[in-house]
């Protein structure tokens, strides 16, 4: 089981004991805002579920059917994280309606609210780890999977301050208010969500600074070469895939230019991992005005 895997699963069992947590806490005190919390719990431990099945099936090696292997399936499993975190914001509004059409007192205990607070702190400290993780190997899995989660966290503090005030105050109206606020966090993170993804699968180019550190590689590796240009690049999963052309000197062996590009090659791995180049190499008369300039001396 690879690292990604590992994390994956930690999330599962990390999802259903905040579930329980927060399942516990609503039907002690039958609050709508802490109920709508712990629905969105379900939603955290379905994403899981699914981001691991996602990472497990992108880990597969290329095949005849998929010659470029399996790692946009990450980017499936975020979309359908989007579509469940729609799912729940949809039950939390039904129980917002129910809660104004009919409204009732809110038995708040001490021990419910300890129990949805530890349930937050949990949350808290895992979607860091999921955060981290996740860009440091690149996994859009985990990384939507932690953006869901830092959202959840966000709305879990405004729903225990929010019941905490209505507890204090007697305006039980704050309840049914507060989980209408939720359902719109949650709705702005899952079209987050569902935005990033549908760039991943759009093959949308790397980030600014990705780009940069992708100049910076040619450059450092490519002595010997004058320029490259047409440079192109994608993510897809946690494999970044670059192609550009390298210019050359005409008289330049091809054992010497191959060389120059298994130099560019290292350096681009060491810098992004899990990277797939194709670099098409020309003689110098094909150079280009835009261009990354290279130094000749090898």
């Amino acid at each position: 089981m690879t690292s990604l895997q590992k994390i994956a699963l930690s999330s599962i069992a990390v999802g259903v004991l905040v579930l329980a947590l927060k399942s516990l806490a609503a039907w002690l005190t039958g609050s709508v805002a802490l109920l709508s919390d712990a629905l969105e719990s379900i939603v955290n431990v379905a994403a899981a579920i699914l981001a691991f099945a996602a990472i497990t099936y992108s880990a597969l090696p290329a095949d005849s059917n998929h010659p470029y292997g399996h790692h946009k399936a990450e980017y499936f499993s975020a979309i359908i994280e989007a579509l469940l975190i729609g799912g729940a914001a949809i039950a939390i509004l039904f129980q917002v309606w129910a809660a104004f059409s009919e409204p009732r007192v809110v038995f708040v205990t001490t021990n419910a609210l300890f129990l949805n607070a530890a349930a937050g702190v949990i949350n808290a400290v895992w979607c860091f780890v999921l955060l981290r993780k996740g860009r440091e190997m690149r996994s859009p899995a985990l990384v939507a999977d932690g953006r869901h989660l830092l959202a959840d966290v966000y709305s879990s503090i405004g729903v225990l301050g929010g019941v905490i005030i209505a507890r204090a105050t007697g305006l039980w109206w704050l309840d049914p208010l507060l989980a209408l606020l939720v359902a719109g966090n949650i709705i702005w993170t899952g079209w987050s969500v569902l935005r990033d993804s549908a760039g991943g699968l759009m093959d949308e180019a790397p980030d600014h600074k990705d780009i940069e550190a992708i100049h910076r590689a040619i450059t450092a590796a490519g002595q010997g070469a004058i320029q490259a240009h047409d440079l192109r690049a994608r993510r897809a999963g946690n494999t970044t895939f670059i192609e550009f052309h390298l210019i050359v000197p005409g008289k330049m062996t091809v054992t010497a230019s191959h060389d120059i590009c298994d130099r560019i090659e290292q350096a681009l791995t060491v810098e992004f991992g899990n990277v797939q180049t194709v670099i098409h190499v020309e003689p110098e008369g094909h150079a280009k005005p835009e261009a990354i300039i290279l130094n000749q001396k090898p």
